[in-house]
């Protein structure tokens, strides 16, 4: 109410309108008909060029913005750039040369730009309110450009979903899972919330929890394990930066069997192959191979008599 008390009213008066419409009217009356009809086709003739020329700057135009989002494309690919940057860039410079293109081709019809500015602003302010978790996005979006939790190729988990990032634009990020689905995650919550990527690093480390019967040598276990996994050589040593000597440690006994963990380093390109076939080699060749038989439950029971 305090805004709308503070506007200055604007009055219009009728006198004025009245003697503007009588001088429109005797100037219409006094104009031969030649003359108001050379002038009228002359106006004609202006409007049709003008939007001659805004086609053939819109046309121009939408060929340029080809050539240029070409020759950005071009450019990341020649520096050899992360393909999240590049599909983030060709995004963001594709929608602005458009409104740029929009604008000029407006303008060369002729309508004041200054107005339309001043409309889009106002009516930016609505659509952005409106848009808030789009604005939100695009933040998030650039936040990933710039602390590079993970690039396009990587196979990461956020938001309850896993998969490998295809796609890196303005408002969202895409993962393409194993069993071929496409999930798009919005990129405000990718950047606000917890992120697993699994590629980040060059190597990974296997880890298998193996069971035993009881009764089965320690050792032999250890050093079954350890001649299974020099048997595949997708397995590294110490020797390698960054890696370590695979290692069988006893963690725990349990109600029915004894418990080891094995661990062993990979290149993580090759973790699931890895991790399967290691899985099925322990479970094929250390009953055949070592003697060494896995637990199942059991339960002690003793009877006793008076």
């Amino acid at each position: 109410m305090f805004l709308l008390q503070n506007i200055p009213a604007v009055e219009v008066s009728a006198d004025s309108l009245e003697a503007k419409k009588a001088m429109l009217a005797e100037k219409i009356m006094n104009t031969p008909p030649k003359d108001l009809l050379a002038d009228l086709g002359e106006q004609a003739i202006q409007f049709g060029l003008k939007v001659l020329a805004a086609l053939l700057i819109y046309i121009i135009g939408a060929w340029l913005i080809r050539v240029i989002r070409r020759a950005v494309r071009r450019g990341f690919e020649r520096r050899k750039a992360e393909p999240t940057l590049a599909s983030f860039v060709d995004s963001l410079v594709s929608i602005s040369l458009w409104v740029v293109l929009i604008i000029i081709t407006i303008s060369t019809l002729g309508i004041n730009t200054t107005s339309l500015a001043a409309l889009l602003a106002a009516g930016g302010m609505a659509i952005g309110m409106a848009l808030s978790g789009t604005v939100q996005n695009f933040a998030g979006g650039i936040m990933l450009l710039i602390f590079k939790p993970f690039k396009v190729g990587d196979y990461i988990e956020a938001q309850g979903f896993a998969g490998t990032v295809t796609e890196v634009n303005m408002v969202s990020t895409k993962l393409l899972t194993v069993d071929n689905r496409v999930i798009i995650l919005p990129n405000g919550t990718l950047s606000n919330g917890n992120i697993n990527n699994f590629s980040g690093k060059k190597l990974r480390r296997v880890d298998i929890p193996l069971s035993v019967a009881y009764g089965s040598d320690a050792q032999k276990v250890k050093e079954a394990v350890l001649e299974i996994i020099s048997l595949d050589p997708l397995f590294l040593d110490g020797k390698v930066p960054g890696a370590a000597d695979p290692v069988v440690a006893l963690t725990d006994l349990g109600a029915s069997s004894v418990n080891f963990t094995v661990r062993a380093w990979v290149k993580a390109s090759d973790y699931w192959a890895a991790r399967f076939a290691l899985n099925e080699n322990i479970y094929t060749l250390l009953p055949s191979r070592y003697g060494i038989q896995f637990p199942f439950p059991q339960m002690d029971v003793h009877i006793k008599q008076d």
